[in-house]
């Protein structure tokens, strides 16, 4: 007489749900750094906690000297689906940064340094990396207000526990 097999029980769970995002932002262009703010920002409004980690030239959307000077990367990016050597055309980055900072003002986003504020405002905590920082030989004086100090991966490891890590 043949058993039949037994089934395991299928139970059902609820979905978990992103309770902190730790975002490394190592792009210092404007399309490399707008994204790490929309997504800090837009997990503070969800009642997410979020890190923002800044690495290499990335550490340009926090230094007081370059911040408000933030470009489009017009060279090699093929999101602007254009030639190459049209983007290396002098005065073309500064154009292609001016239509594409038109075009979020239209949509209510703001520009880096006022963005800066609104994260940190709103519970965001702004991190530099200590060996980009240390190999362009910056000291935390080179940094805006709202980052709260230098720390090492391993540090930024530490904060980031329990969290989804997001590159942009």
């Amino acid at each position: 007489m043949a058993t039949a097999l037994e089934q395991p029980e299928l139970t059902t769970t609820e979905p978990e749900t992103i309770e902190k995002v730790a975002i490394v932002v190592s792009k210092g262009s404007l399309e490399g750094i707008y994204p790490a703010f929309i997504m800090a920002n837009g997990a503070r409004m969800d009642g997410i906690e979020a890190d923002l980690f800044f690495t290499f030239f990335g550490l340009d959307a926090i230094r007081k000297d370059r911040y408000e000077k933030i470009k489009v990367a017009t060279v090699g990016n093929p999101g602007l689906h254009m030639p190459t050597w049209l983007g290396a055309l002098p005065g073309f980055s500064a154009l292609a940064t001016k239509l594409m900072q038109r075009q979020m003002e239209k949509i209510d986003i703001p520009p880096i340094p006022e963005f800066v504020e609104l994260v940190h405002d709103s519970g965001v905590h702004l991190y530099a990396c200590k060996a980009s920082v240390d190999m362009f030989g910056l000291t935390m004086e080179d940094f805006v207000p709202q980052v709260e100090d230098v720390i090492s991966v391993g540090e930024f490891y530490e904060k980031a526990v329990g969290g989804q890590i997001i590159f942009t």
